[in-house]
């Protein structure tokens, strides 16, 4: 399965996954062309060699009318440890008082005119319904923190057309590339305090910590704000996954710089490759418990099947003091690990749950259907490593066997002939 594993051990922002990305491709150059060449106004996207830590990568930057991004004096700049995102500090409800006193000097746009910017690009329908969901994404996230409904969120011009850029590059990039599967890393997101128009806000920043409810992050030993809006949305949006690295066979690698130096390399790492679809990694939650009965057990695992388990079993074992218990053991996947644990604790006794990191390996399955003279009956057939195996589906012979007033094992000879 052709899978792309996004490195966000230093966050992420739109311009480094873009460079990221870009990095990925055979013709890079060739591809700037294009996103030169897509219609954004004032627009000019700008690829430079960047090293950070002696890793040689890209930064990408975009002038926006002949200027490059950043170099505009405003008051609604604040610090960034990346270097040019400028879409939660830009992003305000409709009656904000304008610090300049001066209504022209900073054109507001609503999500309906970014739209309309968006619908004129020369890209596919896909790619603009993309774009447009990332920024409803974002939308909602500046809506949450304003308290204002998403109509009344704006956003400055001086920071919609570099973060369209950003966005569209991104949304374009990912449809070229075109993976099956895309498993992003636990984020970074910094520490620490950043300014904005509002005043000195906690990092994340309340926008991104909206939009990465449910994803894994952390702080780390950083100052500053590593993850930022448009990242987290476009990591949000677009991820399969989030988890480890999966075991795959790498065969394309990509830096996309930021701007600031640190200790760590300050980069998105984009790895592109196939994963065997044979061998996944999954997690093992197992749990004892001594005080529930055969019932109570029996409901908790059919929650944790319709909850998303690949597999739910039960060993009796002894315990302290002599006590029989039971062993319950649960297989998922690692993207599914936090909410089956909220399934466990909420349908079980147990006060505290193991975890092993495993992997698996599994026959590719498929259903057919046999005609006999008894009925359809369905069968599982599951091949690879060499061999084939057959399986009849339980269900579909049970019910013949009703029907008939026969046992089960003589309709399925009756099946197998």
């Amino acid at each position: 399965m052709k899978t792309l594993y996004i490195d966000c051990g230093m966050g992420a922002a739109g311009d480094m996954l873009t460079a990221a990305l870009i990095e990925l491709l055979d013709d890079s150059d060739s591809f700037i062309d294009t996103l030169n060449s897509l219609g954004i106004p004032g627009v000019k996207y700008i690829r430079e060699a960047s090293v950070k830590c002696g890793i040689t990568g890209t930064h990408m930057s975009v002038k926006i009318n002949g200027e490059k991004e950043g170099e505009e004096s405003h008051e609604h700049s604040h610090e960034h440890t990346h270097e040019h995102e400028h879409t939660h500090e830009h992003a305000h409800d409709h009656e904000h008082e304008h610090p300049h006193g001066e209504e022209g000097h900073h054109h507001h746009s609503s999500l309906s005119d970014i739209k309309a910017v968006v619908d004129g690009l020369n890209i596919s329908d896909k790619v603009k319904k993309d774009v447009m969901a990332v920024y409803n994404l974002i939308a909602e996230a500046e809506s949450h923190a304003h308290g204002k409904p998403v109509t009344e969120i704006h956003f400055h011009e001086v920071g919609t057309m570099d973060a369209i850029a950003d966005v569209t590059a991104v949304c374009y990039l990912l449809e070229v590339l075109n993976p099956e599967k895309i498993v992003v890393s636990p984020i970074h997101v910094g520490s620490g305090h950043v300014k904005c128009a509002h005043g000195i806000l906690p990092v994340p920043a309340p926008a991104t910590a909206y939009i990465l409810r449910d994803v894994p992050m952390y702080e780390g030993g950083i100052k500053g704000e590593l993850c930022t809006p448009t990242g987290a949305a476009l990591l949000k949006y677009f991820a399969t996954e989030f988890g480890q690295m999966p075991i795959m066979r790498v065969n394309k690698i990509g830096y996309g710089m930021g701007k600031k130096d640190f200790a760590f390399a300050n980069c998105v790492r984009t790895m592109l490759g196939m994963t065997d679809e044979n061998s996944n990694d999954i997690v093992e939650l197992s749990f004892n418990v001594d005080d529930m009965t055969g019932e109570a057990v029996g409901f908790a695992m059919d929650t944790l099947f319709e909850a998303g388990c690949l597999e739910v079993f039960t060993t009796s074992v002894g315990m302290k003091k002599s006590r029989p218990g039971t062993l319950i053991t649960v297989l998922c996947k690692a993207s599914d690990k936090e909410k089956i644990v909220e399934v466990i604790f909420k349908n079980t006794t147990t006060i505290g749950i193991r975890e092993n990191k495993i992997s698996r390996y599994t026959l590719n399955r498929h259903i057919e259907t046999k005609s006999t003279s008894l009925g359809d009956v369905r069968y599982k057939v599951s091949e690879g490593y060499g061999v084939t195996k057959i399986k009849y589906e339980y269900d579909d012979l049970a019910k013949i066997a009703k029907d008939n007033n026969m046992s089960i094992t003589e309709v399925k000879d009756i099946v197998e002939k």
